[in-house]
């Protein structure tokens, strides 16, 4: 018996799901087939590794299990076309082992749940469950909706891909602008839930955080001229560089503020200004150009105190006329609270709507606290702890309650 603990596995699975379930569906032609031969190697994985050990190419494994398992279920089909389906199973000789080829077909998954047949944010959905590897219940409160509810349009996602004939691959050259917002839309959230997970015991999952900068990357190879793909890149580097001081050695949460800016990575800082001055030159700002802009401000400031408060408050303007939303209206009134007192930015945070998100009350709360008013903050951390299901984030809330219960 091998020491092979669950979390194990649970890792091979966050790191390889997305691959897996790419490469199946080249060779399956069919999604719901792939992540079903898929979800069959996981369990035999649970079955095997402990006690045969983790094998040496772990995604490896799970990839020819899965076809395996893939062939094993269409020999028991009893129609033609299932046979002739898994005969060409049969010949194929399996993918590649080279990486380059994996990012291929993974690409070719991000534009096939983009295509514009489906719904906006369907595609989003769809691509950060097949392509991401994210729980049903991590897309759902990525878009702050019921569990049950993101199930149900991921499945008629799959199955409008299915009966519409949508093909996998990465389309033409002209066919590329139209998908582009759903691709950049669904890079950013699979970052942002690995630069913050939404549930677990860790803040950040490394593994979502990697998948996405190379998504980034080979975005801006395949589509060079367009500024927000290089937004979108200068964006998640940007916002990499702090990755390592945003958790101290005990694991817990380190605010902006109090991060050890000396551990910020300097080469992806550089890297990033540098995408942040290519953009700025072509004068045509969008979303994403402009969240890399606020973040190129923040890695400019040597300390705290050095932030250009200013400059980020009339960025999140910028981004407000933009796209108009609750979640950049909370962020506008942190930059407000910089610069006009915290006083004036609760006003804002109480309009807001954010239902199902702790992020609103949080704030809220550390407002409360700056303000003095500590009943009304612990309240809000209350509310705001009864919706985070991040272990590390609960753990920071907590704190700044005890914080206040202790100044009482």
């Amino acid at each position: 018996m091998r020491d092979v603990r669950t979390h194990d596995i649970e890792a091979v699975f966050r790191e390889s799901y997305g691959r897996a379930v790419a490469v199946l569906t080249r060779l399956l032609g069919d999604i719901d087939a792939a992540e079903e031969a898929v979800q069959d190697a996981f369990l035999i994985a649970v079955q095997r590794w402990p006690v045969d050990g983790v094998p040496p190419s772990p995604a490896g494994w799970i990839v020819t299990t899965a076809r395996n398992r893939a062939i094993d279920r269409l020999r028991r089909e009893s129609t033609r076309t299932d046979r002739h389906r898994a005969a060409a199973l049969l010949a194929d000789p399996g993918p590649p082992a080279e990486e380059g080829a994996v990012r291929d077909d993974r690409l070719r998954m991000l534009f096939t749940c983009c295509h514009p047949a489906l719904a906006p944010a369907t595609r989003v959905a769809l691509t950060l469950r097949l392509v991401g590897g994210l729980s049903t219940a991590e897309i759902a409160h990525a878009f702050l909706v019921p569990e049950a509810t993101m199930a149900q349009r991921l499945v008629r996602a799959k199955n409008k891909i299915r009966d519409a004939r949508i093909p996998y691959r990465v389309p033409a050259e002209a066919d590329l602008p139209d998908r582009l917002s759903g691709v950049l839309a669904v890079v950013y959230l699979v970052y942002s839930e690995g630069h913050t997970a939404s549930a677990g015991d860790r803040l950040v999952r490394t593994d979502l955080c990697a998948e996405a900068v190379r998504l980034a990357r080979e975005l801006a190879e395949l589509m060079p001229d367009e500024p927000e793909v290089l937004g979108l890149l200068a964006l998640v580097l940007l916002s990499e560089s702090r990755r390592s001081a945003r958790v101290a050695p005990d694991g817990s949460l380190v605010p902006l503020p109090e991060q050890d800016r000396s551990r910020w990575d300097a080469d992806l800082i550089t890297e990033g200004q540098l995408l942040v001055r290519r953009c700025l030159r072509r004068g045509a700002p969008g979303p994403y150009q402009v969240q890399a802009a606020i973040q190129a401000v923040h890695s400019d400031a040597a300390s705290p105190e050095e932030t250009d408060w200013r400059q980020v408050l009339a960025l999140y303007d910028h981004l407000m006329a933009l796209t108009p939303s609750p979640v950049v209206a909370l962020n506008r009134a942190v930059a407000v609270a910089e610069v006009d007192g915290p006083a004036a930015a609760l006003a804002l945070v109480d309009a807001l709507d954010l239902p199902r998100s702790h992020l609103l009350p949080a704030v809220r709360a550390d407002l409360l606290r700056r303000l003095g008013r500590d009943a009304e903050a612990a309240a809000a951390y209350d509310e705001a702890l009864a919706l985070a299901g991040n272990a590390t984030e609960r753990a920071f809330l907590e704190r700044r309650r005890a914080e206040i219960a202790g100044a009482g």
